[in-house]
Protein backbone atom coordinates (compact mmCIF):
# COMPACT_ATOMS: atom_id res chain seq x y z
CA UNK A 1 0.00 0.00 0.00
CA UNK A 2 1.44 3.42 -0.95
CA UNK A 3 2.16 6.15 1.56
CA UNK A 4 -0.39 8.47 -0.07
CA UNK A 5 -3.09 5.85 0.27
CA UNK A 6 -2.25 5.27 3.92
CA UNK A 7 -2.32 9.02 4.62
CA UNK A 8 -5.73 9.24 2.95
CA UNK A 9 -7.08 6.45 5.14
CA UNK A 10 -5.77 8.16 8.26
CA UNK A 11 -7.49 11.43 7.29
CA UNK A 12 -10.76 9.59 6.61
CA UNK A 13 -10.55 7.88 10.01
CA UNK A 14 -9.94 11.21 11.75
CA UNK A 15 -12.90 12.81 9.94
CA UNK A 16 -15.20 9.91 10.89
CA UNK A 17 -14.18 10.23 14.54
CA UNK A 18 -14.83 13.99 14.49
CA UNK A 19 -18.21 13.62 12.79
CA UNK A 20 -19.25 10.88 15.21
CA UNK A 21 -18.29 13.09 18.15
CA UNK A 22 -20.26 16.03 16.74
CA UNK A 23 -23.36 13.86 16.19
CA UNK A 24 -23.17 12.46 19.72
CA UNK A 25 -22.73 15.96 21.17
CA UNK A 26 -25.71 17.21 19.18
CA UNK A 27 -27.84 14.33 20.38
CA UNK A 28 -26.80 14.94 23.98
CA UNK A 29 -27.68 18.63 23.69
CA UNK A 30 -31.02 17.78 22.09
CA UNK A 31 -31.77 15.34 24.90
CA UNK A 32 -30.87 17.97 27.48
CA UNK A 33 -33.13 20.50 25.76
CA UNK A 34 -36.01 18.04 25.92
CA UNK A 35 -35.60 17.43 29.68
CA UNK A 36 -36.22 19.94 32.45
CA UNK A 37 -35.39 19.32 36.11
CA UNK A 38 -37.51 21.19 38.65
CA UNK A 39 -37.91 21.15 42.39
CA UNK A 40 -41.43 21.47 43.77
CA UNK A 41 -40.95 25.17 44.54
CA UNK A 42 -39.54 25.80 41.06
CA UNK A 43 -42.41 23.88 39.47
CA UNK A 44 -45.01 26.00 41.30
CA UNK A 45 -43.22 29.23 40.35
CA UNK A 46 -42.86 28.08 36.73
CA UNK A 47 -46.56 27.19 36.46
CA UNK A 48 -47.66 30.52 37.94
CA UNK A 49 -45.59 32.37 35.36
CA UNK A 50 -46.48 30.32 32.30
CA UNK A 51 -49.91 28.71 32.74
CA UNK A 52 -52.31 30.35 30.24
CA UNK A 53 -55.17 30.68 32.74
CA UNK A 54 -52.98 32.76 35.05
CA UNK A 55 -51.95 35.08 32.22
CA UNK A 56 -55.58 35.44 31.14
CA UNK A 57 -56.71 36.32 34.69
CA UNK A 58 -54.01 39.00 34.97
CA UNK A 59 -55.15 40.55 31.69
CA UNK A 60 -58.72 40.63 33.02
CA UNK A 61 -57.43 42.55 36.04
CA UNK A 62 -55.73 45.03 33.69
CA UNK A 63 -58.96 45.44 31.73
CA UNK A 64 -60.96 45.99 34.93
CA UNK A 65 -58.47 48.61 36.12
CA UNK A 66 -58.86 50.38 32.78
CA UNK A 67 -62.63 50.24 33.36
CA UNK A 68 -62.16 52.31 36.54
CA UNK A 69 -60.29 54.92 34.52
CA UNK A 70 -63.07 54.88 31.93
CA UNK A 71 -65.71 55.51 34.59
CA UNK A 72 -63.72 58.46 35.93
CA UNK A 73 -63.76 60.14 32.51
CA UNK A 74 -67.45 60.90 33.11
CA UNK A 75 -66.31 63.74 35.37
CA UNK A 76 -64.63 65.48 32.42
CA UNK A 77 -66.46 68.13 30.39
CA UNK A 78 -67.49 67.39 26.83
CA UNK A 79 -66.59 69.48 23.79
CA UNK A 80 -68.02 68.67 20.36
CA UNK A 81 -66.69 70.34 17.21
CA UNK A 82 -68.39 70.31 13.81
CA UNK A 83 -67.56 71.63 10.33
CA UNK A 84 -69.79 71.20 7.31
CA UNK A 85 -69.74 72.36 3.72
CA UNK A 86 -72.52 71.48 1.28
CA UNK A 87 -74.05 72.39 -2.05
CA UNK A 88 -77.83 72.22 -2.13
CA UNK A 89 -81.04 73.71 -3.41
CA UNK A 90 -83.20 75.96 -1.22
CA UNK A 91 -86.75 74.88 -1.93
CA UNK A 92 -87.99 75.50 1.60
CA UNK A 93 -91.62 74.88 2.58
CA UNK A 94 -93.79 75.78 5.51
CA UNK A 95 -94.97 72.87 7.59
CA UNK A 96 -94.09 70.38 10.27
CA UNK A 97 -91.94 67.26 10.04
CA UNK A 98 -91.66 65.01 13.07
CA UNK A 99 -88.12 64.38 14.31
CA UNK A 100 -86.25 61.91 12.09
CA UNK A 101 -82.83 61.41 10.48
CA UNK A 102 -83.63 61.40 6.75
CA UNK A 103 -85.04 64.78 5.66
CA UNK A 104 -82.49 67.60 6.18
CA UNK A 105 -83.92 70.80 7.73
CA UNK A 106 -83.74 74.07 5.74
CA UNK A 107 -83.66 77.51 7.34
CA UNK A 108 -84.76 80.69 5.59
CA UNK A 109 -87.86 82.05 3.82
CA UNK A 110 -90.16 79.95 1.70
CA UNK A 111 -89.63 80.85 -2.00
CA UNK A 112 -92.57 81.63 -4.25
CA UNK A 113 -91.50 79.00 -6.80
CA UNK A 114 -89.31 75.95 -6.82
CA UNK A 115 -85.94 75.91 -8.53
CA UNK A 116 -83.16 73.43 -9.26
CA UNK A 117 -80.46 76.04 -8.73
CA UNK A 118 -78.04 75.21 -5.90
CA UNK A 119 -75.76 77.32 -3.73
CA UNK A 120 -72.98 76.78 -1.23
CA UNK A 121 -73.71 76.36 2.44
CA UNK A 122 -71.39 75.98 5.39
CA UNK A 123 -71.49 75.63 9.15
CA UNK A 124 -68.95 75.34 11.95
CA UNK A 125 -69.39 75.24 15.69
CA UNK A 126 -68.22 74.18 19.14
CA UNK A 127 -70.51 72.93 21.90
CA UNK A 128 -69.09 72.76 25.44
CA UNK A 129 -71.08 70.80 28.02
CA UNK A 130 -70.28 70.03 31.65
CA UNK A 131 -72.25 68.52 34.50
CA UNK A 132 -71.12 70.36 37.66
CA UNK A 133 -72.85 67.97 40.09
CA UNK A 134 -74.87 64.81 39.71
CA UNK A 135 -76.03 63.86 43.23
CA UNK A 136 -73.43 61.06 43.41
CA UNK A 137 -74.36 59.21 40.21
CA UNK A 138 -70.90 59.31 38.64
CA UNK A 139 -69.31 58.36 41.95
CA UNK A 140 -71.61 55.33 42.07
CA UNK A 141 -70.52 54.25 38.58
CA UNK A 142 -66.86 54.59 39.58
CA UNK A 143 -67.62 52.49 42.67
CA UNK A 144 -69.18 49.81 40.48
CA UNK A 145 -66.09 49.80 38.27
CA UNK A 146 -63.88 49.40 41.34
CA UNK A 147 -66.03 46.51 42.55
CA UNK A 148 -65.57 44.84 39.16
CA UNK A 149 -61.81 45.40 39.42
CA UNK A 150 -61.73 43.90 42.92
CA UNK A 151 -63.64 40.88 41.69
CA UNK A 152 -61.21 40.39 38.80
CA UNK A 153 -58.28 40.69 41.22
CA UNK A 154 -59.80 38.12 43.57
CA UNK A 155 -60.49 35.77 40.66
CA UNK A 156 -56.87 36.13 39.54
CA UNK A 157 -55.71 35.17 43.05
CA UNK A 158 -58.07 32.20 43.00
CA UNK A 159 -56.71 31.10 39.63
CA UNK A 160 -53.15 31.32 40.94
CA UNK A 161 -54.13 29.26 43.99
CA UNK A 162 -55.83 26.62 41.83
CA UNK A 163 -52.83 26.37 39.52
CA UNK A 164 -50.39 26.20 42.44
CA UNK A 165 -52.24 23.43 44.28
CA UNK A 166 -52.78 21.53 41.02
CA UNK A 167 -49.04 21.74 40.37
CA UNK A 168 -48.23 20.48 43.88
CA UNK A 169 -50.65 17.57 43.53
CA UNK A 170 -49.32 16.66 40.08
CA UNK A 171 -45.72 16.88 41.30
CA UNK A 172 -46.38 14.69 44.33
CA UNK A 173 -48.34 12.26 42.15
CA UNK A 174 -45.30 11.84 39.90
CA UNK A 175 -43.11 11.19 42.94
CA UNK A 176 -45.62 8.68 44.29
CA UNK A 177 -45.74 6.94 40.92
CA UNK A 178 -41.95 6.76 40.78
CA UNK A 179 -41.73 5.28 44.27
CA UNK A 180 -44.38 2.74 43.32
CA UNK A 181 -42.33 1.80 40.26
CA UNK A 182 -39.21 1.37 42.40
CA UNK A 183 -41.09 -0.85 44.84
CA UNK A 184 -42.59 -2.89 42.01
CA UNK A 185 -39.18 -3.25 40.33
CA UNK A 186 -37.60 -4.41 43.59
CA UNK A 187 -40.42 -6.92 43.96
CA UNK A 188 -39.76 -8.25 40.46
CA UNK A 189 -36.06 -8.67 41.23
CA UNK A 190 -36.77 -10.52 44.48
CA UNK A 191 -39.25 -12.80 42.80
CA UNK A 192 -36.86 -13.48 39.91
CA UNK A 193 -34.17 -14.54 42.39
CA UNK A 194 -36.64 -16.65 44.32
CA UNK A 195 -38.04 -18.18 41.09
CA UNK A 196 -34.56 -19.31 40.07
CA UNK A 197 -33.98 -20.85 43.49
CA UNK A 198 -37.31 -22.68 43.37
CA UNK A 199 -36.63 -24.04 39.90
CA UNK A 200 -33.28 -25.43 41.07
CA UNK A 201 -35.06 -27.20 43.90
CA UNK A 202 -37.75 -28.47 41.54
CA UNK A 203 -35.18 -29.68 39.00
CA UNK A 204 -33.42 -31.56 41.80
CA UNK A 205 -36.80 -32.99 42.85
CA UNK A 206 -36.51 -31.34 46.25
CA UNK A 207 -39.78 -29.50 45.72
CA UNK A 208 -42.94 -30.31 43.88
CA UNK A 209 -43.43 -29.05 40.33
CA UNK A 210 -46.41 -27.02 41.51
CA UNK A 211 -44.02 -24.79 43.43
CA UNK A 212 -42.20 -23.93 40.22
CA UNK A 213 -45.46 -23.06 38.50
CA UNK A 214 -46.64 -20.94 41.42
CA UNK A 215 -43.30 -19.11 41.60
CA UNK A 216 -43.52 -18.37 37.87
CA UNK A 217 -47.07 -17.12 38.25
CA UNK A 218 -46.06 -14.84 41.12
CA UNK A 219 -43.19 -13.49 39.03
CA UNK A 220 -45.49 -12.82 36.07
CA UNK A 221 -47.94 -11.00 38.30
CA UNK A 222 -45.13 -8.87 39.71
CA UNK A 223 -44.07 -7.94 36.18
CA UNK A 224 -47.65 -7.00 35.32
CA UNK A 225 -47.80 -4.80 38.42
CA UNK A 226 -44.52 -3.19 37.38
CA UNK A 227 -45.87 -2.48 33.89
CA UNK A 228 -49.00 -0.89 35.37
CA UNK A 229 -46.92 1.21 37.75
CA UNK A 230 -44.78 2.41 34.85
CA UNK A 231 -47.94 3.27 32.92
CA UNK A 232 -49.25 5.36 35.83
CA UNK A 233 -45.88 7.09 36.09
CA UNK A 234 -45.97 8.15 32.45
CA UNK A 235 -49.55 9.38 32.77
CA UNK A 236 -48.70 11.41 35.87
CA UNK A 237 -45.66 12.91 34.12
CA UNK A 238 -47.85 13.90 31.18
CA UNK A 239 -50.28 15.61 33.56
CA UNK A 240 -47.44 17.54 35.21
CA UNK A 241 -45.96 18.70 31.89
CA UNK A 242 -49.42 19.85 30.81
CA UNK A 243 -49.84 22.02 33.92
CA UNK A 244 -46.35 23.43 33.44
CA UNK A 245 -47.05 24.16 29.78
CA UNK A 246 -44.21 21.91 28.62
CA UNK A 247 -45.99 19.22 26.57
CA UNK A 248 -42.92 18.66 24.37
CA UNK A 249 -40.47 18.20 27.24
CA UNK A 250 -39.84 15.61 29.92
CA UNK A 251 -39.91 17.02 33.44
CA UNK A 252 -37.65 15.40 35.99
CA UNK A 253 -38.85 15.82 39.57
CA UNK A 254 -36.53 16.15 42.56
CA UNK A 255 -37.36 14.22 45.72
CA UNK A 256 -35.35 16.53 47.99
CA UNK A 257 -36.80 16.38 51.49
CA UNK A 258 -40.23 15.20 50.37
CA UNK A 259 -39.41 11.59 51.26
CA UNK A 260 -37.88 12.54 54.58
CA UNK A 261 -39.94 12.91 57.74
CA UNK A 262 -42.42 15.75 57.34
CA UNK A 263 -42.30 18.67 59.82
CA UNK A 264 -44.43 18.41 62.94
CA UNK A 265 -45.86 21.90 62.55
CA UNK A 266 -48.69 22.87 60.23
CA UNK A 267 -49.15 25.98 58.08
CA UNK A 268 -50.11 29.02 60.13
CA UNK A 269 -53.85 29.33 60.56
CA UNK A 270 -55.46 32.27 58.77
CA UNK A 271 -59.16 33.29 58.65
CA UNK A 272 -61.15 31.61 55.90
CA UNK A 273 -62.31 35.08 54.85
CA UNK A 274 -58.82 35.56 53.39
CA UNK A 275 -59.31 32.62 51.05
CA UNK A 276 -59.54 33.80 47.40
CA UNK A 277 -62.75 31.76 47.06
CA UNK A 278 -64.33 33.87 49.82
CA UNK A 279 -62.80 37.06 48.43
CA UNK A 280 -64.29 36.38 44.99
CA UNK A 281 -67.75 35.88 46.47
CA UNK A 282 -67.39 38.95 48.70
CA UNK A 283 -66.43 40.97 45.63
CA UNK A 284 -69.62 39.76 43.93
CA UNK A 285 -71.62 40.99 46.91
CA UNK A 286 -69.95 44.40 46.67
CA UNK A 287 -70.57 44.54 42.93
CA UNK A 288 -74.28 43.85 43.51
CA UNK A 289 -74.35 46.55 46.19
CA UNK A 290 -72.71 48.97 43.74
CA UNK A 291 -75.46 48.34 41.19
CA UNK A 292 -78.09 49.11 43.82
CA UNK A 293 -76.23 52.31 44.72
CA UNK A 294 -76.22 53.39 41.07
CA UNK A 295 -80.00 52.97 40.93
CA UNK A 296 -80.35 54.94 44.17
CA UNK A 297 -78.60 57.84 42.42
CA UNK A 298 -80.45 57.55 39.12
CA UNK A 299 -83.72 59.33 39.96
CA UNK A 300 -82.30 62.82 40.28
CA UNK A 301 -82.32 65.85 37.95
CA UNK A 302 -79.37 66.23 35.63
CA UNK A 303 -77.97 69.74 35.33
CA UNK A 304 -75.65 70.72 32.46
CA UNK A 305 -73.70 73.92 31.97
CA UNK A 306 -73.49 74.51 28.21
CA UNK A 307 -71.95 77.05 25.89
CA UNK A 308 -71.85 77.14 22.13
CA UNK A 309 -70.00 79.11 19.47
CA UNK A 310 -71.00 78.61 15.86
CA UNK A 311 -71.16 80.24 12.45
CA UNK A 312 -73.01 79.68 9.21
CA UNK A 313 -72.70 80.73 5.62
CA UNK A 314 -75.19 80.57 2.71
CA UNK A 315 -75.26 81.32 -0.99
CA UNK A 316 -78.80 82.74 -0.62
CA UNK A 317 -79.56 86.20 0.69
CA UNK A 318 -82.20 86.83 3.42
CA UNK A 319 -84.92 87.18 0.76
CA UNK A 320 -84.00 83.88 -0.86
CA UNK A 321 -82.13 85.42 -3.78
CA UNK A 322 -79.27 83.36 -5.27
CA UNK A 323 -75.99 85.25 -4.86
CA UNK A 324 -73.76 82.88 -6.88
CA UNK A 325 -70.02 82.43 -6.92
CA UNK A 326 -68.32 81.19 -3.79
CA UNK A 327 -70.71 82.94 -1.45
CA UNK A 328 -71.60 80.61 1.44
CA UNK A 329 -68.54 78.43 1.00
CA UNK A 330 -67.33 79.58 4.42
CA UNK A 331 -69.29 80.80 7.46
CA UNK A 332 -69.88 84.57 7.43
CA UNK A 333 -72.28 84.97 10.34
CA UNK A 334 -71.49 83.81 13.89
CA UNK A 335 -73.39 83.35 17.14
CA UNK A 336 -72.65 82.34 20.70
CA UNK A 337 -74.78 81.08 23.54
CA UNK A 338 -74.40 80.16 27.22
CA UNK A 339 -77.02 78.42 29.30
CA UNK A 340 -78.10 75.79 31.81
CA UNK A 341 -80.01 72.69 30.85
CA UNK A 342 -81.98 70.71 33.40
CA UNK A 343 -83.44 67.31 32.59
CA UNK A 344 -85.49 65.08 34.84
CA UNK A 345 -86.80 61.59 33.83
CA UNK A 346 -90.06 61.87 35.75
CA UNK A 347 -91.62 58.57 34.70
CA UNK A 348 -88.41 56.54 34.99
CA UNK A 349 -89.23 55.99 38.64
CA UNK A 350 -91.30 52.92 37.81
CA UNK A 351 -88.52 51.26 35.81
CA UNK A 352 -85.92 52.25 38.41
CA UNK A 353 -87.98 50.72 41.21
CA UNK A 354 -88.31 47.46 39.32
CA UNK A 355 -84.62 47.35 38.45
CA UNK A 356 -83.73 48.13 42.07
CA UNK A 357 -85.90 45.26 43.25
CA UNK A 358 -84.03 42.95 40.88
CA UNK A 359 -80.59 44.18 41.98
CA UNK A 360 -81.54 44.06 45.66
CA UNK A 361 -82.61 40.44 45.27
CA UNK A 362 -79.32 39.71 43.51
CA UNK A 363 -77.45 41.34 46.39
CA UNK A 364 -79.24 39.19 48.97
CA UNK A 365 -78.57 36.08 46.90
CA UNK A 366 -74.86 36.87 46.64
CA UNK A 367 -74.73 37.55 50.39
CA UNK A 368 -76.29 34.15 51.05
CA UNK A 369 -73.76 32.52 48.72
CA UNK A 370 -70.98 34.29 50.63
CA UNK A 371 -72.23 32.82 53.90
CA UNK A 372 -72.40 29.41 52.27
CA UNK A 373 -68.87 29.83 50.92
CA UNK A 374 -67.51 30.60 54.40
CA UNK A 375 -69.33 27.58 55.79
CA UNK A 376 -67.96 25.30 53.05
CA UNK A 377 -64.40 26.63 53.48
CA UNK A 378 -64.56 26.05 57.22
CA UNK A 379 -65.69 22.49 56.62
CA UNK A 380 -62.96 21.91 54.05
CA UNK A 381 -60.33 23.23 56.45
CA UNK A 382 -61.47 20.93 59.22
CA UNK A 383 -61.48 17.95 56.89
CA UNK A 384 -57.98 18.84 55.64
CA UNK A 385 -56.71 19.16 59.21
CA UNK A 386 -58.26 15.81 60.17
CA UNK A 387 -56.76 14.18 57.09
CA UNK A 388 -53.36 15.67 57.95
CA UNK A 389 -53.53 14.28 61.47
CA UNK A 390 -54.41 10.85 60.14
CA UNK A 391 -51.60 10.99 57.57
CA UNK A 392 -49.11 11.80 60.33
CA UNK A 393 -50.21 8.75 62.33
CA UNK A 394 -49.90 6.55 59.24
CA UNK A 395 -46.40 7.91 58.50
CA UNK A 396 -45.36 7.06 62.06
CA UNK A 397 -46.47 3.43 61.70
CA UNK A 398 -45.27 2.57 58.19
CA UNK A 399 -41.56 2.27 59.16
CA UNK A 400 -42.55 -0.38 61.71
CA UNK A 401 -44.61 -2.12 59.05
CA UNK A 402 -41.68 -2.03 56.62
CA UNK A 403 -39.16 -3.43 59.09
CA UNK A 404 -41.52 -6.22 60.06
CA UNK A 405 -42.28 -7.03 56.41
CA UNK A 406 -38.58 -7.21 55.53
CA UNK A 407 -37.88 -9.50 58.49
CA UNK A 408 -40.86 -11.67 57.60
CA UNK A 409 -39.83 -12.01 53.95
CA UNK A 410 -36.26 -12.97 54.91
CA UNK A 411 -37.44 -15.50 57.47
CA UNK A 412 -40.00 -17.08 55.17
CA UNK A 413 -37.44 -17.55 52.41
CA UNK A 414 -35.05 -19.15 54.88
CA UNK A 415 -37.78 -21.38 56.23
CA UNK A 416 -38.76 -22.35 52.70
CA UNK A 417 -35.15 -23.28 51.90
CA UNK A 418 -35.17 -25.42 55.04
CA UNK A 419 -38.47 -27.02 54.10
CA UNK A 420 -40.34 -25.47 57.03
CA UNK A 421 -42.60 -23.14 54.99
CA UNK A 422 -44.61 -23.38 51.81
CA UNK A 423 -44.15 -21.32 48.68
CA UNK A 424 -47.47 -19.62 49.42
CA UNK A 425 -46.01 -18.37 52.70
CA UNK A 426 -43.06 -16.85 50.83
CA UNK A 427 -45.33 -15.32 48.16
CA UNK A 428 -47.52 -13.75 50.83
CA UNK A 429 -44.46 -12.37 52.60
CA UNK A 430 -43.13 -10.87 49.38
CA UNK A 431 -46.51 -9.31 48.62
CA UNK A 432 -46.57 -7.89 52.13
CA UNK A 433 -43.08 -6.47 51.65
CA UNK A 434 -43.81 -4.69 48.38
CA UNK A 435 -46.98 -3.25 49.90
CA UNK A 436 -45.03 -2.07 52.95
CA UNK A 437 -42.36 -0.44 50.78
CA UNK A 438 -45.03 1.36 48.80
CA UNK A 439 -46.95 2.40 51.93
CA UNK A 440 -43.83 3.75 53.61
CA UNK A 441 -42.89 5.97 50.67
CA UNK A 442 -46.43 7.14 49.98
CA UNK A 443 -47.13 7.86 53.66
CA UNK A 444 -44.48 10.58 53.80
CA UNK A 445 -45.68 12.06 50.53
CA UNK A 446 -49.24 11.96 51.87
CA UNK A 447 -48.23 14.12 54.83
CA UNK A 448 -46.81 16.76 52.47
CA UNK A 449 -49.87 16.55 50.26
CA UNK A 450 -52.17 17.06 53.26
CA UNK A 451 -50.02 19.98 54.42
CA UNK A 452 -50.61 21.52 51.01
CA UNK A 453 -54.35 20.81 51.30
CA UNK A 454 -54.50 22.60 54.67
CA UNK A 455 -52.69 25.60 53.20
CA UNK A 456 -54.96 25.59 50.14
CA UNK A 457 -58.07 25.44 52.36
CA UNK A 458 -56.84 28.62 54.03
CA UNK A 459 -56.24 30.20 50.63
CA UNK A 460 -52.47 30.65 50.72
CA UNK A 461 -49.89 28.09 49.62
CA UNK A 462 -46.90 30.17 50.72
CA UNK A 463 -46.81 28.79 54.32
CA UNK A 464 -46.58 25.27 52.86
CA UNK A 465 -43.76 26.29 50.55
CA UNK A 466 -41.97 27.94 53.49
CA UNK A 467 -42.18 24.69 55.49
CA UNK A 468 -40.79 22.83 52.50
CA UNK A 469 -37.98 25.36 52.11
CA UNK A 470 -37.08 25.11 55.79
CA UNK A 471 -37.01 21.33 55.55
CA UNK A 472 -34.84 21.48 52.44
CA UNK A 473 -32.43 23.88 54.15
CA UNK A 474 -32.27 21.61 57.20
CA UNK A 475 -34.21 24.01 59.39
CA UNK A 476 -36.49 23.02 62.26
Amino acid sequence: MSENHRAGLRWMTIMLVVLTSLVQTSRAQSSADQKKTLTLEEAVDFALKNYPAVRASLERVTAAQAGVGLARTNYLPRADVVWQTNRATDNNITGLVLPQSIIAPISGPVPMATSNRSAWGSAAGLLFSWQPFDFGYRGATVGAARAARDQATAEASLTRLDVAIATVNAYLTVLAAQRTVLAADADVQRRETFDKAVRVLVDNQLRAGADGSRAGAELARARVNLARAQQREKISQAALTDILGLPDKSVEVVEGSLLAAAPDESPKTTPVTNNPVAEVQHARVEEAQAQVHILDRSYYPKLYLQSSVYGRGSGWDPTGKFEGGTTGLAPDRSNWAVGLTLTFPAFDIFAIRSRKAVESANERAESARYDQTLQDLTGQLRKAQASLEGARHVAEDTPVELDAARTTETQERSRYQAGLATLIDVADAQSLLVQAETDDALARLAVWQNLASVAASQGDLQPFLQLLHQKTQGGP
